[in-house]
């Protein structure tokens, strides 16, 4: 017999060998219809998988984060199966699934696919989903799936295959389709109601731009067809919402090929967008003990050879520059961090002196794949509101927990309500990736979880996301279109002071080491900008529009006193737009109304008569006639509830 403890505490014996999906049935026949994996002792098996030790078990469905994603991994599987059915002979790479759907990178040789087959793709994946074939999982030696994979010519499979320990090796079948996977899956392809291949791009193989292309397919499925018309709704928002084309249209940033691919430039409109974000931070910093930075752009190789960052990022970072002098080498700055470190070691510091709060707004560069690059996004070269704290051990709690209260002051001011704050930690087998000692890690970890556990914050814990040096707390935002953004994040580094031998004096009168804080409330401006301008459809909150207020006098009879009107706006600092234009007043509104300017001030014959202005607010129209001393009183008022 085995014990199985379910979500609410409850302890119930069974049989050795059930299944979680046997438990399902047991409970409810409906309930058991949508099950589509387990988690069993945290990890996420097959559902028909059988249970031969003491386990918790949680049932997963499509409500569940793991329940999608092991339905989007089957679906990925059912793509392979389509795509060998129609082409015979095409190899395969990985097919994962991703936040939304999934993607697989195959090789079909010399023929090119393009969204021209997409339909005839769709059509077989639904084709073989209705046939309600199992997901069937089997143990297999390295030998065997080296055979197996030999015979089809696959080179992909092979190399991962010789990657792999013999005695860990599975594959997973379903009707006639056959691949090297880990799993888990689906109880079966019937499941699988909808279907949508979304775009094909290029994928180097293993991300080596040395190595093939491959034809990367991204798709995404759901268990009914009306999830996936309003996915597609959701999609065409996503467009209309893209920073990229939005950045264009409010004149913010551009892009150019002879500066660079992934090195953003900004427009007038969007360096001052980009100062006011840095004007807000620095005085929140200002008001809770941050002392401002500068460091240069580059750093001798030796800074980051002690930190670490070479031997983890040396080789996918930007070429060393090399100087006159024999065998010195420089690197463009990947991190801020190690720099910050040598700041704090150029004086002798005391318990006293603890914590110190180094803030600096630092550009920061790595090189990143061109097929990764995606608007500001992702991009090479980028500025971060970073900052670390040094402070005594007993410090940490504290001091984590005031970086936590400006996180939330961020996401609070931007209108950001719904985020989730994610507990990254150390993957619980594979420590190679890590430096550091063991203790020095576990007190890391129970600092954060101890931290966010009292202020009731909303986590979820993620094994193997934690920076190398450090775990981390990442605040996970879901925008207006409910997808999911990493932002805010602030990490506890016992291992950097160490490897930088940083010291402090404490009231003992011995050297003691300090335990340094990395947090970075915004993460990087260019990314938060991007997912801000999403947000909210390029409705900047008033305090960050470009322009505030837009002046349109009707003709030229009016222009005198609409410059009366913009001057008295000027000196009370609101942002305007004068638009004396000899156009027709319906399109100034609707120019300044694609410029998703707040208000706009309209000024005829009647209006100078009274001494007043007609103000319009943007995508709600016309809110009558008042006084432009009442406006700017307005103005004011708006923008007090932004805590400036």
């Amino acid at each position: 017999m085995v014990d199985i403890k379910f979500p609410d505490g409850r302890v119930k014996q069974y049989n050795d060998g059930i299944t979680a999906m046997d438990i399902a049935k047991e409970i409810s026949n409906s309930l058991a219809a949508k099950v589509l994996a387990a988690k069993v002792n945290g990890q996420v098996w097959d559902a028909n998988r059988p249970i031969t030790m003491d386990a918790q078990l949680a049932l997963l469905t499509w409500d569940d984060v793991d329940g999608k994603s092991a339905f989007w991994h089957s679906s990925a599987h059912l793509l392979a199966e389509a795509l060998e059915a129609i082409y015979p002979g095409t190899k395969f790479g990985i097919g994962p699934p991703i936040e939304n759907g999934f993607y697989y990178d195959i090789d079909t040789g010399d023929k090119n696919l393009s969204s021209e087959d997409f339909k005839k793709i769709e059509d077989k994946m639904l084709e073989l989903a209705k046939q309600k074939n199992p997901y069937i999982r089997e143990d297999v030696s390295k030998a065997d799936a080296i055979k197996y994979f030999t015979a089809k010519n696959d080179e992909y499979k092979l190399e991962l295959i010789d990657g792999l320990a013999d005695g860990s090796i599975t594959f997973y079948k379903q009707g006639n389709f056959t691949d090297l996977c880990r799993g888990p899956h689906i109880p079966n392809t019937g499941f699988i109601k909808a279907v949508k291949l979304l775009n094909v791009a290029g994928a180097y193989w293993r991300g080596d731009e040395k190595r093939k292309q491959l034809t990367r397919i991204y798709a995404i499925t759901f268990p009914d067809q009306k999830q996936l018309t309003d996915y597609l709704t959701l999609l065409e928002e996503a467009k209309k919402r893209d920073h990229r084309k939005l950045g264009k249209e409010l004149e913010l940033f551009t892009f150019s090929e002879k500066v660079g691919m992934g090195l953003p430039l900004w427009l007038p409109k969007g360096a001052a967008l980009r100062e006011r974000l840095e004007r807000f931070m620095r005085q929140a910093q200002a008001d809770i003990g941050y002392v401002q930075v500068i460091t240069p752009h580059i750093g001798h190789k030796d800074l980051y050879v002690t930190s670490g960052h070479y031997e983890k990022y040396g080789k996918d970072s930007f070429q060393p520059i090399k100087t006159p002098q024999e065998g010195e080498e420089f690197f463009l700055k990947p991190m801020n961090c190690p720099h910050h470190c040598e700041i704090y070691k150029s004086s002798q510091r005391s318990y006293r002196d603890l914590p110190v709060r180094l803030a600096e707004f630092g550009t920061v560069y790595r090189y990143e794949q061109s097929g990764e690059l995606h608007g500001l996004t992702r991009v090479r070269g980028f500025t971060q509101d970073d900052a670390h704290v040094f402070c005594r051990p007993d410090q940490v709690k504290e001091e984590f927990i005031r970086v936590i209260d400006l996180v939330l002051k961020v996401l609070k001011t931007l209108d950001f309500q719904n985020y989730t704050a994610q507990i990254s930690l150390r993957d619980k087998e594979d420590r190679s990736k890590y430096i550091g000692s063991e203790e020095n890690w576990e007190r890391a970890e129970a600092d954060i979880i101890e931290a966010a556990a009292e202020k009731g914050l909303k986590t979820v814990v993620a094994y193997g996301e934690a920076a190398f040096y450090g775990p981390k707390l990442d605040f996970m935002v879901r925008d207006a279109l409910g997808r999911s953004w990493q932002l805010g994040t602030i990490q506890v580094d016992y291992n950097l002071p160490e490897r930088f031998e940083l010291e402090y004096i404490g009231s003992d009168n011995a050297k003691h080491r300090p335990v340094m804080i990395h947090r970075a409330p915004f993460g990087s401006l260019e990314r938060f900008i991007a997912v801000l301008l999403e947000h909210c459809a390029g409705n900047l909150p008033l305090w960050l529009a470009p322009d505030q207020v837009a002046v349109l006098p009707i003709g030229e009879n009016q222009v005198e006193y609409a410059k009366n009107v913009l001057q008295l706006l000027k000196k009370y600092d609101i942002r305007t737009l004068f638009d004396e234009r000899s156009e027709k007043i319906g399109k100034k509104i609707r120019d300044a109304e694609i410029m998703k300017i707040p208000y706009m001030l309209v000024i005829g014959d009647k209006e100078i008569a009274d001494g007043k202005v007609a103000v319009r607010k943007h995508g709600e129209g016309d809110k009558g006639t008042m006084m432009t001393d009442d406006f700017i009183t307005m103005i004011n008022e708006e923008l007090k509830k932004y805590f400036l």
